[in-house]
C-alpha cells in the first residue's frame, strides 16, 4: 500500500512528517496535528453530510472528530488504482474509555447526552438516506424470532444432540417468550405513539457507540468514529452501550441505574424512550446472537467458546432479571403503560 497511500495524503494541503498503521487506518503526524486516513464505504452523500454534521458539532464547541477536505474541496479523495475512497479526519490521540472504571463508563454516557441534545438542533433536515424506518426494531425483532424458531426446530428433529445443542433447548422457552412479549409490546407502542411523539424520540445516532469510540485526549473526552450514524430513536445508543458494559459486570442493577441516570441528568427521557429503553434491554439478544451463530456455523464441529458464551448468558439471567425489574420500576414502566416480560416477574 506504501506510495498509494502517500499520493492520496498528497491531495491534501497539509504536510506528513510521519505515519504510522493504526487500527483500521494510517495514523498520520502532519504540520496540523493529528490525522487519520481510513478507508471509506459510505456514499459519497454520506461523506458530505458527516462533514457538515461534524461540523457543527465542532462549531458549538463539542469534541469530536472533523473531516478534513481535500484541495478540492472534497469530503472523499478516490484511489483510481483499486477504486477505494478515503477520508481524512482530524485525530485525537489520547485512551479509549476504560470499561474498568466507572467514571469512565459514566463519562462516556454523559457525551452521548450531550451530543443527542446538540444534534437535536442541527437545523437541516436528516437526509432520507439516514432515516431508519419508524418499525425497524420491530422488524428486526421479528426476524430474530423468526431465526431462534429456526434454530430450534433443526435442534428438535436431531436424533443426537451435543452439549451446546442440549443447553440451548434446556431454556430455548424461557427466552423466546421473552423475546415474543418484547416484541408485541413494540407493537403496541408503534400503534398508540402519535405522529409527535414518535418523532420526538428520534434523532442523529452515533450508530456505532461503545467504548473504542470515546477518548480521552488533552484533557478532554471526544467522540470518533461517527461513519455508522443513523436517524432513528435516539435511546438505541443508549441500550446498546448499557448492554455492553452490564455484560461486563454481570448486569449490576447499581451500575445500570446509574447511567441512566447520568445520561437522564443531561437529556431528559420521556416516558416513551423509558419504555423503549426497557424493551430493548429486555430482548434477550446475547442467546440470539449465540443462536444466530450457531446457525451460521458447521454443525459437525461446535466450538468451545460457543457453550461457554451460552453458560455464561445462563449464569447471568438472575441478576439480569434482577436488573430489568429494578429497571421497570426506576422508569415508571407501570405508567407508560408496559407491562413487565413475563419471565422476569
Amino acid at each position: 500500500m506504501y506510495n498509494r497511500e502517500e499520493e492520496i495524503l498528497e491531495q491534501y494541503e497539509v504536510e506528513i512528517r510521519s505515519t504510522a498503521k493504526g487500527r483500521g487506518a494510517l495514523n498520520c503526524d502532519t504540520d496540523k496535528g493529528s490525522m487519520l486516513l481510513k478507508e471509506f464505504h459510505g456514499s459519497k452523500e454520506r461523506a458530505v453530510f458527516l462533514y457538515d454534521i461534524l461540523e457543527f458539532l465542532s462549531g458549538h464547541g463539542f469534541a469530536a472528530e472533523t473531516i478534513v477536505t481535500s484541495k478540492e474541496g472534497e469530503a472523499l479523495v478516490k484511489d483510481e488504482v483499486n477504486d477505494t475512497c478515503y477520508m481524512l479526519k482530524n485525530g485525537y490521540p489520547g485512551r479509549e474509555c476504560d470499561v474498568r472504571n466507572r467514571e469512565d463508563i459514566l463519562t462516556a454516557v454523559r457525551k452521548l447526552a450531550e451530543f443527542h441534545l446538540l444534534a437535536k438542533q442541527y437545523d437541516k433536515p436528516a437526509p432520507d438516506f439516514l432515516k431508519a424506518d419508524q418499525n425497524s426494531l420491530l422488524k428486526e425483532y421479528e426476524r430474530h424470532n423468526r431465526e431462534l424458531n429456526k434454530v430450534r426446530n433443526y435442534i428438535r428433529n436431531k436424533n443426537k444432540k451435543n452439549e451446546f445443542e442440549m443447553l440451548f433447548m434446556k431454556v430455548y422457552d424461557g427466552y423466546r417468550q421473552q423475546a415474543s412479549e418484547v416484541t408485541e409490546q413494540l407493537r403496541l407502542q408503534a400503534e398508540y405513539l402519535d405522529g409527535t411523539q414518535a418523532e420526538q424520540m428520534r434523532g442523529f445516532c452515533h450508530g456505532d457507540y461503545n467504548q473504542h469510540n470515546v477518548i480521552f485526549s488533552q484533557g478532554e473526552w471526544a467522540l470518533i468514529n461517527f461513519e455508522q450514524m443513523t436517524y432513528d430513536i435516539m435511546v438505541r445508543d443508549l441500550a446498546n452501550f448499557i448492554r455492553k458494559i452490564l455484560e461486563k459486570y454481570n448486569w449490576n442493577t447499581g451500575l445500570g441505574i446509574e447511567m441512566i441516570t447520568a445520561y437522564d441528568t443531561i437529556r431528559k427521557l420521556s416516558p416513551q424512550e423509558s419504555e423503549q429503553l426497557y424493551l430493548r434491554l429486555a430482548y434477550p439478544k446475547k442467546y440470539w446472537k449465540i443462536a444466530n451463530h450457531y446457525c451460521s456455523s458447521r454443525k459437525s464441529w461446535i466450538s468451545g467458546r460457543d457453550i461457554e458464551k451460552l453458560e455464561r448468558v445462563m449464569e447471568q439471567e438472575t441478576q439480569r432479571k434482577q436488573f430489568l425489574n429494578m429497571l421497570f420500576y426506576f422508569t415508571s414502566g407501570a405508567e407508560c403503560g408496559i407491562m413487565r416480560v413475563a419471565e422476569l416477574n
